[in-house]
């Protein structure tokens, strides 16, 4: 594995990736091209100045002209979207093999005496021309499997014969847990590693309830717009940026080429639906689809390397009415194409009667099963519905029909969903599919923020996952260089703090502009501690509480001597004249 293992400066970069940065150089196929990134901050203008608003230009792209040889995109380094970080890896002997694995890490390099933080890194190997592809880690282990010979390839199979393959020791390792939790978990069907045997470039991960929450990005190219080499340049963005999975849902030209150039460049699991490409086979006309066509794309895709298949084999004859009145009916495009060729034959959907042939495919190339949500509500109106519901019922059936012929499998869900419906399909989702993974798309939990599902699906998200306490801690002892560093985009944070605090003196200030110098509750905070730690207090509310008791005493014992708006012997008063403060 090709690794850069070192950061030679700690320096700020000039960079694209935000308005308002110099450009960058740094052309991935030094051989083939050389370019650079520029962008400009944009005009804000109100949208109801129509004297101001320039109209919008329409996006320029440019088809492959030679999906053998495409001219790929430059991208910045490592160094560039990371700053003050530095890839590594660390090492690790499989037992019974002796296959040594390297297992990349990113190491954040903190200031004074705070050292280093370590955390999950999935850019892959870096400064690899992708027409050379990247580094085919797996090719030994893969090899020395295959000469063994085995009725079935998948990680499941070897997990219920007692079997920690490499694969489950590389999860291991990246998430700090006991080879042996991965194996049972993978066992049972609670986890998932996707993993096609031809798949020989990935980096292999996890998918489950008891492990890192995990995010997948969509790629894939259509009859009317992108490339070859822009889609390559999203799945190297999506790996950068923390991408955990990349499904490719290419439908316009060149699939099978985009797809290749894809998985050749990917370290991690590379889903597909593959109703797209049959459908792209008969000319786009759903009735004309089949059995046969969809099987011999399957094959075509398993041969590739695809690690997963989004296959809505759920969405059944008798299901389709339920939706009816519902206000979006079917908006899933796969699940649409299989209810138009149910409806046009009245048979059952193809996919579930041959659940069985399906099953046997991916057993020998240890493809996993991403069951497609084709039902799922495309508005909150239609949330929780008997439609939706029913799938995932029927989800569940082919769930363990699947583990039934050692085949790894995850449920997709649910949709558009408001917050208040979400734990329903959580505990149904866990009853119904036997506690398989959940793929959650979004939920969106809003049906009115078009261009911003980013937004509402993240609303959905945080239900289920949550990170952060090394950057918490950094932000509460104002290492701001270390909050910049530590955060998912450390270029824009910090292009956000320097708006408002530019100099290098506001990078060790311990306040913000937000609050200023005077107001910072972290900093106030901050002062009752070393207050505490001064007066051997041993906790902060001690010392509250001890301040609290000591200013109160002051108080009880002051004389009333200056207005005598109070009654009583004892206390001082709420309220002085400005002269006594002075005079004080």
């Amino acid at each position: 594995m090709s690794m850069n293992n070192s950061c030679n400066t700690m320096k700020f970069p000039k960079t694209a990736l935000l308005p308002g940065f110099g450009g960058i150089s740094r052309p991935q196929d030094v051989q083939d091209r050389s370019a650079s990134l520029t962008c400009s901050r944009p005009k804000a203008v109100s949208v109801t100045d129509q004297s101001v608003a320039e109209p919008a230009k329409p996006r320029q792209t440019k088809h492959t002209v030679d999906p053998a040889a495409p001219e790929f995109l430059p991208l910045p380094a490592f160094e560039d979207c990371f700053p003050r970080s530095t890839k590594e890896c660390s090492e690790v002997v499989h037992e019974e093999t002796g296959h040594a694995l390297k297992v990349p890490f990113r190491r954040v390099h903190l200031t004074g005496d705070s050292g280093h933080f370590d955390t999950y890194d999935t850019s892959g190997p870096q400064n690899i021309s992708p027409r050379l592809g990247l580094p085919k880690i797996r090719k030994e282990w893969i090899d020395r499997r295959e000469k063994l010979g085995s009725p079935r390839y998948t990680q499941m199979y070897y997990a219920k014969q007692g079997v920690i393959t490499e694969e489950m020791l590389y999860c291991a390792k990246r998430e700090n847990l006991a080879p042996e939790f991965v194996r049972s978990e993978v066992a049972r069907g609670r986890a998932i590693i996707p993993s096609n045997k031809r798949h020989l470039e990935l980096e292999p991960m996890i998918v489950g309830r008891n492990f890192l929450v995990k995010v997948n990005a969509n790629i894939g190219n259509s009859a009317v717009v992108s490339s070859i080499e822009e889609e390559v340049h999203k799945l190297q963005w999506a790996t950068m940026w923390g991408a955990d999975t990349v499904m490719d849902l290419s439908t316009g030209r060149h699939i099978h080429e985009t797809r290749e150039w894809i998985i050749r460049n990917s370290s991690v699991p590379i889903g597909t639906v593959p109703i797209y490409q049959a459908l792209e086979k008969v000319n786009g006309i759903a009735e004309d689809l089949s059995w046969e066509v969809f099987r011999d794309t399957l094959i075509e895709q398993a041969e590739q390397g695809v690690d997963y298949f989004t296959i809505h084999a759920g969405v059944l004859l008798r299901y389709i009415p339920l939706t009816a009145k519902r206000m979006t009916g079917i908006v899933s495009r796969g699940g649409s194409i299989h209810a138009k060729w149910c409806l046009t034959y009245h048979k059952e959907n193809f996919a579930y009667e041959h659940w069985d042939d399906i099953l046997d495919i991916c057993n020998q190339y240890d493809v996993a099963l991403s069951i497609g949500d084709g039902l799922r509500p495309g508005s909150i109106y239609d949330a929780n519905d008997s439609a939706q519901f029913a799938e995932l019922l029927t989800q569940g059936e082919l769930t363990r029909r699947a583990w039934e012929k050692d085949v790894q499998v995850m449920n997709e869900g649910p949709g558009h969903i408001p917050m208040h419906k979400i734990p329903e399909n959580m505990e149904k989702q866990l009853e119904w599919c036997n506690e398989a993974p959940f793929y959650t798309l979004g939920p969106l939990t809003t049906d009115i923020a078009p261009g911003y599902d980013h937004i509402t699906s993240a609303i959905g998200a945080a239900n289920i996952g949550a990170l952060g306490t090394a950057l918490s801690k950094a932000r509460f002892e104002f290492r701001w260089l270390d909050q910049f560093a530590l955060s998912l985009d450390p270029v824009t944070a910090m292009s956000f703090h320097d708006e408002t605090l530019p100099s290098d003196g506001a990078k060790v200030a311990h306040f913000c502009s937000m609050c200023g110098p005077k107001f910072c509750s972290m900093k106030i905070t901050e002062d009752i501690r070393k207050y505490a730690d001064e007066h051997g207090y041993g906790t902060v509310e001690e010392a509250v509480r001890q301040g609290m008791s000591e200013m109160s005493a002051e108080f009880l014992a002051a004389r009333k001597t200056i207005s005598g708006e109070q009654h009583g012997e004892a206390g001082g008063e709420i309220y002085v004249p400005e002269s006594y403060v002075v005079q004080k």
